[in-house]
C-alpha cells in the first residue's frame, strides 16, 4: 500500500528541514532503511532512510525546498497502485522550491564587499532566507530587522519588509526621481544614489531589479582573472551555516580571550594509572578530553555564571553542565554534547563521548547529539597549536580552547625539571562576565588539573 514519507523530526528542537539531495529518483526501487535523501537542519546535514520497501512513486519537493516537519515529501508504493488520493498533501506556499536561476543569491554575493560582508553577518532562519531570495530582497537589506530569538531574521520580518514597499506602485521622491517603493527602500538600505541611477534610465521609473543590477555592476571584481585561474565551490550547507554562526557570534558578543599555562604532569600520571580500570569497567579508553570535560564541569559548579547564555534580555544560568566538544570534519565543525557531565564519572563520560564523536565523524549523528550545550571545549592540541582565539558558540557565555601538551623545562622548587605543559585559552562574552571572574575560572581549572584527584571524588 502506498504511503507518504514525512519530513522527519530528527531532534527535539527541529522545526523544519531543507532538502539538500535526493539519493533516489522517481521510479527507482527502494528498500526499507536505504538512504532516500539528505536534509539540512539549523544544526547539521543528515541522511534520511526510507521507511518501507517499494518504488519511489513521487518526490513532492525539489532540492533546496524548506519543509516543516511531518509534511509529506515523497510517496513510496508499488509500481501500479493509484496514488492520486495522496497527492492532495501539497506544499504550503512557504515551502516552494527555490529557483536555481533566481538572481538574488548572485546579487547578494556580489554586494558583500560593498557592505562589509553583511550577508554572512545577518542571522536568518532557512525559511526567511528563502522568502528573501524569492522576493529578490538582498540579505544585507534585512540587517537589524530581526524579531526572532536573539535578533534572528524570520520569515515574518522579510514579509513585513516587502509589504512596506510594494513593487507595483510608482512614487516620486523630492528630487523628481520616479521609483517603486521597494526599489527606493533597497536603494536606501544599500547606499545607492537614485539620482545617479536615474540618469541611465531617462523617462522610466527605477525598479528593484535596476537597483540590484547597479549594485552588481558596482561590486569590485578580480581584475584580469580568467576562469582558468581558479575553481569555484558553492558556499552552502555546513560551511555556510558555520559562517553564519561565527559571524553572528563575533558581531554580537564582544570576545575577550585569556590564556594560562597548566602543568599536566599529574593529569598524565593519573590517566595512565586508571586507563586499564576504565577500559575494563566501561569499555572505553580514557582521553585527556574526557578529563577536561569532567574538570570543566567541576569548576562550573563553583563558577555558575560561566555556564550561562544571554537570550534576549534574559541571562539564563543553567543547572546542568552540558559540555560540547568540537569535532572537525572535512566540510566543517560540529559540536556533540555530553549531557549533564557534572553528574557523571570519568568512565561514564569516556563511554558516552567516544560514540558521540564516532557518530559525528561518520555523519550518523542526530540533532539531539548536538542540542543543549551550555559550555564548549575545542581542542587543537593534535595540530601542535600553542595558543589560539576560539569563537564562542552562541548564545553560550564561554568556550575553552585546549592546546598541545609538550614537555618543557620549568622551575619547580627552584630546580629546573621537565614537565608536561599545556596552554588553555578561554574566550568569554564580556557583556556577561568581566575579566576577573573569567580569570578566576581559568585559575581554578588550572588548580583542578594540576591536582586531578579531586575529579575522581
Amino acid at each position: 500500500m502506498a504511503q507518504l514519507v514525512p519530513m522527519p523530526q530528527l531532534g527535539s528542537t527541529m522545526e523544519e528541514g531543507t532538502i539538500v539531495k535526493w539519493r533516489l529518483s522517481e521510479g527507482d526501487p527502494v528498500r526499507k532503511g536505504e538512504t532516500l535523501l539528505e536534509i539540512e537542519t539549523d544544526k547539521a546535514t543528515m541522511e534520511v532512510e526510507a521507511p518501507a520497501d517499494g518504488v519511489v512513486r513521487k518526490l513532492l519537493y525539489a532540492v533546496d525546498s524548506v519543509v516543516p516537519i511531518q509534511k509529506p515529501i515523497a510517496i513510496i508504493g508499488t509500481v501500479d497502485e493509484p496514488i492520486d488520493h495522496l497527492l492532495g498533501n501539497t506544499a504550503p506556499p512557504e515551502a516552494k522550491a527555490q529557483e536555481s536561476t533566481a538572481p538574488a543569491p548572485v546579487v547578494a554575493a556580489a554586494i558583500a564587499p560593498t557592505v562589509g560582508s553583511a550577508d554572512t553577518s545577518v542571522f536568518l532562519s532557512p525559511r526567511a532566507r528563502h522568502a528573501a531570495e524569492e522576493r529578490g530582497i538582498p540579505i544585507a537589506a534585512l540587517s537589524g530587522r530581526g524579531t526572532g530569538p536573539e535578533g534572528r531574521v524570520v520569515e515574518r520580518d522579510v514579509i513585513a519588509y516587502a509589504s512596506l514597499a510594494p513593487a507595483d506602485t510608482a512614487i516620486e521622491d523630492t528630487k523628481g526621481v520616479r521609483t517603486t517603493p521597494l526599489a527606493a527602500r533597497i536603494a536606501d538600505d544599500l547606499g545607492v544614489n537614485l539620482n545617479e541611477l536615474a540618469l541611465g534610465l531617462p523617462g522610466s521609473r527605477v525598479r528593484r531589479d535596476d537597483v540590484l543590477r547597479h549594485v552588481d555592476r558596482a561590486a569590485p571584481t578580480a581584475a584580469a582573472a580568467s576562469a582558468a585561474d581558479y575553481t569555484t565551490l558553492p558556499f552552502a550547507g555546513m560551511r555556510k551555516r558555520i559562517a553564519d554562526n561565527v559571524s553572528k557570534s563575533r558581531f554580537t558578543a564582544p570576545h575577550v580571550t585569556l590564556a594560562l599555562e597548566v602543568d599536566m604532569t599529574e593529569c598524565a600520571d593519573l590517566r595512565a594509572r586508571i586507563i586499564p580500570d576504565i577500559e575494563k569497567l566501561f569499555g572505553a579508553r580514557l582521553s585527556f578530553t574526557d578529563i577536561l570535560v569532567k574538570a570543566v564541569a567541576r569548576v562550573l559548579d563553583e563558577q555558575p555564571v560561566m555556564n550561562s547564555a544571554l537570550v534576549g534580555d534574559e541571562l539564563r544560568i543553567y543547572s546542568k553542565k552540558n559540555i560540547g566538544v568540537a569535532v572537525a570534519l572535512d566540510e566543517g565543525l560540529i559540536v556533540p554534547v555530553v549531557q549533564n557531565a557534572g553528574e557523571k564519572t570519568l568512565g561514564a563520560i569516556a563511554a558516552e563521548l567516544k560514540p558521540l564523536i564516532e557518530r559525528a565523524r561518520s555523519g550518523k549523528f542526530t540533532p539531539d547529539d548536538l542540542a543543549g550545550g551550555t559550555f564548549t571545549i575545542t581542542n587543537l592540541g593534535s595540530f601542535g597549536i600553542d595558543v589560539f582565539d576560539p569563537i564562542i558558540v552562541p548564545p553560550q557565555t564561554a568556550i575553552l580552547g585546549v592546546c598541545r601538551i609538550a614537555d618543557k623545562p620549568v622551575v619547580v622548587n627552584k630546580q629546573i625539571v621537565i614537565r608536561s605543559m599545556m596552554n588553555l585559552c578561554l574566550s568569554f562574552d564580556h557583556r556577561i562576565v568581566d575579566g576577573a571572574p573569567a580569570a578566576k575560572f581559568l585559575q581554578r581549572l588550572k588548580q583542578v588539573l594540576e591536582s586531578p584527584i579531586s575529579i575522581l571524588l
